[in-house]
């Protein structure tokens, strides 16, 4: 071999060695850090009587952050200026409390950090620990508990607050809108369980509210409440079980706003009653408003449809439902008139379902001549018309088999609306049905303990109430016509005999008329019966 092959053979063989020795490998590790940190000291040290410190150190064995602490962290009794609660540093073993309120002589404080303190890196939990320290000499050891349902539904969707107050010669309803309770427990994470550690001997006042500002009032405009009617004595009371309602508010009218040319949007809150909108002011003798009003099915919203346009800068509306009366005032321009724009409910009906037309503008008339109704044999179909005027929707029912399709034809002008417009093309519509085999049916036999009770009895299938019966004379339901699927069913008390389900008022002492549900969901099959027996205590 000469120089020049050998030397060129030793540079291969050494750039063969550096590349080996360079190779990169990939990074296993080791198995997945599943544990949870564990408090390795505290400072001052957990349940320490005779508290007078200002700052707290929490360290653990691994490195530690803080997830969520506005919603997962409750001090109780609360803190008026709540304390500085982090990290000690942006990697660090210890958590630190800085105490920035006066705390109160002879208390048992409770700081629980629910889920908050995790590792680092994994994000495992240091589940609901607990830092309790006392400003007297001994802690505070009485417990009580329950449970938190919403009346109207059958889990809890949010975390909900549940506060003690202490009853004392100065205590008064409003406490919960203007005060803070004496202690705080919360739902644990989806249940709907609520514990209190720590108590002390006494009398108290028990409210749950869904806090969504996280302030420990009650706002009634955005939030629920749910009290009980009696004041619980601990440690001779031990357990309670609350349900959360919406209150209706107090009515009146929000606002006014014109939104076309002739519809005006009267925003209110609580629950309207047989409204009545005027237009006030100084016109000519010789004009005459024309008005109508709709409700929103989708908001608390009323819409004020008037004419004709009048040039001026605002209109002012004398507005009254029940025995609320409001001005409002909304400001007035000229628009666009709105054209006439048709809406329905679907295509595909039910044997016993009407065929529902609805507008976007209020209906005036329907010309039934300018109507017909042919089956898939061109046979024309007897049909009848029925206005729900404040919906502003007229339905069309006419006598339906099953399996079969129907064409109706609507000529031009045969629907006309409040603002002189009309359908200008013809319009027709395809409109079928299933076999009976296509749908199911449900019979509930109820065994009711207290007949005394009127009772109305909701299919409800997602968010949306399928059928409603009132339960009289019977006791037995028969809901046919199901589309497949499961059906929550849910049996109202109907205690004041109105027809209808009624929440609550905590200022009135109103608790919601009761609701039972189903133990489970029912499932309906295409072409199946279901029979379900349901006993009411």
């Amino acid at each position: 071999m000469s120089f020049s092959a050998s030397h060129s053979y030793l540079i291969f063989i050494c750039l063969l060695f550096i590349s080996s020795c360079a190779k990169r490998q990939s990074i296993t590790g080791g198995p997945k850090d599943e544990k949870a940190p564990e408090l390795v000291r505290a400072t001052p040290p957990n349940k320490s009587t005779n508290f007078t410190a200002r700052e707290i150190k929490l360290t653990f064995d691994e490195l530690v952050t803080l997830e969520d602490p506005d919603q997962q962290i409750l001090i109780s009794p609360p803190m008026k200026n709540k304390p500085e609660i982090k990290p000690l540093g942006y990697a660090t073993k210890t958590i630190k409390i800085k105490i920035l309120d006066t705390l109160l002589t002879n208390t048992t404080y409770a700081i629980n950090f629910g889920n908050s303190i995790v590792d680092y890196n994994e994000k495992n939990p240091f589940d609901f620990f607990q830092y309790v320290f006392s400003t007297g000499n001994q802690l505070d050891s009485l417990s009580f508990g329950g449970t938190v349902n919403d009346v109207l539904k059958q889990n809890l969707e949010d975390k909900i607050s549940v506060f003690l107050y202490e009853e004392n010669e100065t205590i008064t309803d409003s406490i919960v809108y203007n005060e803070l309770p004496r202690y705080i427990s919360a739902t644990k994470d989806s249940t709907n369980i609520y514990q209190f550690n720590y108590l002390k001997e006494g009398n108290y006042k028990l409210i749950a509210i869904n806090d969504r500002n996280n302030n420990y009032k009650f706002d009634s405009k955005k939030e629920q409440i749910a009290f009980v009617d009696k004041i619980i004595s601990i440690p001779q009371d031990t357990t309670a079980s609350l349900k959360l309602f919406n209150e209706i508010q107090e009515f009146r009218f929000s606002r006014a706003k014109q939104v076309s040319k002739n519809n005006f949007e009267l925003g209110y809150f609580g629950e309207v009653s047989e409204p009545k909108i005027e237009i006030l002011g100084t016109f000519p003798d010789s004009l005459k408003f024309n008005t109508r009003l709709l409700k929103q099915s989708d908001k608390d919203t009323l819409n004020f449809w008037v004419k004709p346009f009048i040039e001026q800068d605002s209109l002012i509306f004398k507005a009254a439902s029940g025995k609320i009366t409001d001005t409002i005032i909304a400001r007035y321009k000229d628009q666009n008139k709105d054209s006439l724009k048709l809406t329905n409910n679907g295509t595909k009906l039910k044997l016993q379902e009407a065929f529902e037309i609805s507008a976007n503008t209020p209906l005036n008339k329907l010309d039934e001549t300018l109507v017909s109704i042919f089956d898939a044999d061109t046979l024309p179909v007897n049909f009848t018309q029925k206005w729900e005027s404040f919906k502003n929707q007229i339905k069309i029912d006419f006598p339906k088999k099953e399996n079969n399709s129907y064409t109706m034809k609507v000529l031009p002008n045969a629907f006309s609306d409040f603002l002189g417009n009309t359908n200008q093309d013809t319009i027709t519509y395809t409109l079928t049905t299933l076999e009976n085999a296509a749908y199911g049916n449900l019979k509930l036999n109820f065994s009711i303990k207290n007949k005394e009770n009127a009772l109305i009895v909701q299919l409800q299938k997602g968010d949306k109430i399928e059928k409603e019966i009132a339960l009289k004379g019977s006791n037995s339901l028969n809901f046919s016509e199901l589309s497949p699927g499961d059906y929550i069913v849910k049996v109202i008390y109907d205690l004041n005999n109105n027809g209808k389900w009624d929440t609550g008022n905590y200022l009135k002492k109103l608790q919601p008329e009761p609701i039972f549900f189903y133990e489970k969901p029912v499932t309906v099959r295409a072409n199946w019966d279901v029979n379900k027996d349901i006993v009411l205590d």
